[in-house]
């Protein structure tokens, strides 16, 4: 066992003390005390040579009573020096409040610092896109690594179980805007053009951006909480160690879902807000239905439709990258499985939206108006 920790002080000529012993928290019994009671100001080295093991508070009672006359301190080996140098290192004061900032400095400071942060994100977003797609070939190479079970169980939580949400939210939109078109439109005597308005609106943009809003909130916030917690539970640590890619078992899976589902919820959505809109013209403008499908027929042109079944896979790309990114992104503790859970979904929807006006001015570019 090692020695209680002591010391012994050299002739007053000399100004050297030797500390020798244990200098440890369990070892250091009343060191400190001793060392408050002996001249400090006759010391000027400190020898620490002859001591058999040191932690950070011997550490730091050495260095602080060195600190009060600038003695110098030797006599460490080449671990134990490192651990006193981070001890000094860890010497700084600490403000007890913080430095007050203005206004003006701490909102471009909030600025400068959101901007840096979504540079970082799409940057993340880029590369994880593209790690996508490494993994979308090797499974392509590799035909046996594909998880057929997985993808099949997705299409089931991406589409199979939001039909019923996103038929609802449909059919009331299709009701909101028949009704909001047919007052708008009756003060001009044209209450007949509130089907185009509900069969364009619906099949080219509405039908599609509202069921891409509803699968981020639902799918893409499920994605990110999903591998959230499997990342801080070290599930996914696991799987690299005994081999299997991550990306081919969770997110590969999970954006194939939404890449195919997001053509057919878009496509169900258009249909049931038309139906939804027939209904209340149906009821309050006396237009009957076979009427109402006939003029749909005819100011409908199939390049919505196009429009609609291209945009589709596209978002449901990036409501799930997006989700997956997030997801992936988890460290440390729980909370920021809810604070990734809650960007997945913002970062969904932004994309989602900042995508359908780029293919707006697009599709407008080509003639499809």
């Amino acid at each position: 066992m090692s020695a209680m920790a002591d010391f012994q002080q050299d002739g007053a000529d000399t100004g050297t003390l030797r500390f020798t012993g244990d200098l440890s928290l369990a070892k250091i019994g009343n060191l400190p005390d001793r060392l408050e009671a002996i001249d400090a100001a006759s010391v000027r080295h400190v020898d620490l040579s002859g001591v058999d093991r040191i932690d950070t508070i011997g550490a730091w009672v050495v260095h602080r009573f060195a600190a009060r006359n600038d003695a110098t301190i030797d006599g460490l080996d080449e671990n134990d020096q490192a651990l006193f140098d981070q001890v000094v290192a860890s010497d700084q004061p600490i403000a007890a409040r913080p430095a007050k900032v203005g206004a003006l400095s701490r909102v471009v400071g909030e600025i400068g610092d959101a901007v840096v942060l979504s540079g970082k994100t799409m940057l993340g977003l880029l590369g994880f896109l593209g790690a996508t797609t490494i993994a979308f070939g090797s499974v392509i190479r590799h035909p046996r690594r594909f998880r057929f079970n997985a993808v099949v169980q997705r299409f089931e939580v991406v589409g199979v179980a939001a039909l019923g949400i996103v038929g609802l939210m449909s059919f009331l939109i299709g009701m909101v805007i028949a009704q909001q078109g047919a007052v708008q439109l009756r003060q001009f005597g044209a209450e007949v053009f509130t089907i185009n308005l509900v069969g364009r609106l619906t099949i080219r943009e509405l039908g599609l951006l509202m069921t891409a809003i509803m699968v981020a909130g639902r799918s893409g916030s499920a994605f990110a909480a999903q591998l959230g917690t499997m990342k801080l539970t070290e599930e996914i640590d696991a799987m690299r160690t005994i081999g299997v890619s991550p990306m081919e078992a969770l997110v590969l899976p999970r954006v194939l879902a939404a890449i195919v589902m997001m053509p057919l919820l878009g496509f169900y959505a258009s249909i049931i807000a038309i139906i939804g809109g027939g209904l209340l013209c149906w009821v309050q403008l006396g237009i009957p239905p076979v009427t109402f499908i006939a003029r749909i027929r005819e100011v409908v042109p199939i390049t919505d439709l196009y429009i609609s079944l291209i945009k589709a896979p596209v978002f449901g790309a990036i409501i799930a990258i997006a989700g997956c990114f997030q997801g992936m992104q988890v460290e440390s503790d729980a909370e920021q499985v809810g604070l990734r859970t809650t960007s997945a979904v913002v970062q969904g929807i932004f994309l989602v939206i900042v995508l359908d006006a780029f293919f707006a001015v697009f599709f407008t570019w080509l003639g499809w108006d």
